[in-house]
């Protein structure tokens, strides 16, 4: 800053002012302390800001798999609302793994970002508790933390299920299987509930081969897509419950003759193309609307944590609405 203050003709104070965006600055001046600043080299030593403002403007978000389409939007939308903020984005991946989680979730708490944005592995978030004590604005988003409170912004998973689920039923079908995420997340549980829901509403038995839950692995995937239209209680229709299940469904059934109705949880690329019927839901309005409520809690914002839930919508394309054979 010495350095740059001689350059420019001017004191340290004006060289801070013109660093900081601060007022009091004409326009002459701040042209030469820019000139100073990119002849020579300059760059603010913001671990020295840090520890004068007490924040870092940064956030941390905890995603399951940045390989994941569905997640790209989502941290896009927080990027940019925490861009628009002047902070920097730091995200990793839990791969599902709760332990992985917690420790994403923590060593982002000891670099001291403001805040954290999690999508949960674990149900238990209790290893939070000190960091939001300490300062640290958390938000979850996609699924609702486990046994602490905390604001959280979700899909409406159960009703988006159980539209895709009726859209099936309301084409004619009666025997439809469901193939779902693991049992411990939450999305997987509610949109079987939303499942049990339409078929309910119709007043359908459920046979216990129809629903299968477990990994999103391709080969566990497949095995239940010919376990389902093969087994003694052959289906009609399938609902898949995310967007990689889909993917793997859409593959197994491209080798069959008789045609099956689809309906999956979440749009994928090329889904228009092929005709598929999906509950959508927006991943970047859930990383904006979560990162927009991050930074009204980083602003003072100080009412007691809320849900936020967002509506999904059904987009008929085709294979939802083919009649069972």
């Amino acid at each position: 800053m010495k350095d740059v203050a001689a350059r420019a003709g001017v004191g340290l104070k004006t060289v801070s002012r013109v660093v900081n965006g601060e007022p009091g600055v004409t326009a002459d001046t701040e042209r030469r302390v820019q000139e100073a600043i990119e002849s020579l080299g300059f760059r603010r030593n913001d671990s020295a800001r840090v520890l004068r403002k007490g924040r870092t403007a940064s956030v941390g978000l905890v995603l399951e798999d940045l390989a994941d389409p569905f997640y790209g939007p989502l941290s896009r939308a927080v990027e940019e609302v925490a861009r628009a903020h002047g902070a920097l984005l730091i995200n990793g991946s839990s791969a599902e793994d709760p332990e992985r989680e917690q420790e994403l979730a923590l060593a982002l708490c000891a670099r001291r970002v403001d805040g954290l944005i999690v999508i949960p592995a674990g149900n238990d978030h209790r290893y939070l508790e000190p960091e939001i004590k300490a300062g640290i604005a958390t938000v979850f988003v996609d699924r609702p933390p486990g046994l602490i409170d905390a604001d959280a912004v979700l899909s409406d998973s159960l009703g988006g299920a159980r539209a895709g689920v009726a859209q099936l039923i309301a084409h004619g079908h009666r025997r439809i299987g469901f193939i779902g995420d693991q049992p411990r997340i939450h999305t997987a549980v509610e949109r079987l509930r939303g499942y049990r829901a339409a078929m309910e509403d119709a007043e359908l038995a459920v046979h216990p081969s129809w629903i299968s839950l477990g990994s999103t692995a391709p080969e566990r995937v497949r095995g239940a897509v010919a376990d389902m239209l093969d087994g003694p209680e052959p289906v009609t229709a399938l609902f898949a419950g995310n967007n990689r299940i889909m993917v793997t469904v859409v593959r197994a059934l491209a080798g069959r003759d008789r045609p099956v109705g689809l309906v999956g949880f979440d749009d994928i690329e090329l889904a228009d193309l092929l005709g598929i019927t999906v509950i959508a839901q927006d991943a970047a309005l859930l990383g904006r609307t979560a990162a927009e409520r991050l930074f009204r809690r980083l602003d003072g914002f100080d009412e007691a944590p809320a849900h936020t839930t967002l509506a999904t919508r059904l987009i008929a394309r085709g294979s939802g609405e083919i009649p069972p054979q």
